[in-house]
């Protein structure tokens, strides 16, 4: 059965993670997981690379959505700063959960991918924020 989306925000979310993880995989990852859900968080993707695991969150904006900020703030516009200190607290419960689940003893961090898509010219530019602090 096809994902049904409830708001432009997820439509715009799911489109996001997709270039994302072709992004991650054209430089070399293995995607393990994606959208490893649990009550308390969850991970967008899991990905591996060099016998190291990666956490990605992923947060995606539209330039569609940009154009409807006026100017002034879209000059101070950083979609990374969503990462609020409950968000955080959520990935790192999920993630706590996944490496006790899975037995994972492999070094592991966690990025941030900032996808700024473009729906109408069909294309998608990347912002990689490399090894976040939960």
């Amino acid at each position: 059965m096809p994902k049904v989306f409830t708001s432009e925000k997820q439509k715009i979310g799911e489109i996001g993670e997709n270039v994302a993880v072709k992004f991650l995989v054209k430089h070399g990852f293995l995607i393990r997981e994606r959208n490893y859900t649990k009550k308390w968080g969850e991970i967008d993707i899991v990905a591996e690379k060099d016998n190291k695991i990666y956490f990605i969150e992923v947060k995606s904006v539209s330039r569609e959505t940009l154009e409807n900020v006026n100017r002034e703030t879209l000059d101070q516009y950083h979609p990374e700063d969503n990462m609020h200190p409950w968000k955080l607290k959520r990935l790192a419960r999920a993630i706590q959960t996944y490496i006790l689940s899975k037995h994972l003893d492999e070094e592991w961090q966690v990025d941030l991918l900032v996808v700024f898509l473009s729906l109408k010219d069909r294309s998608a530019k990347i912002k990689v924020v490399k090894d976040i602090i939960l």
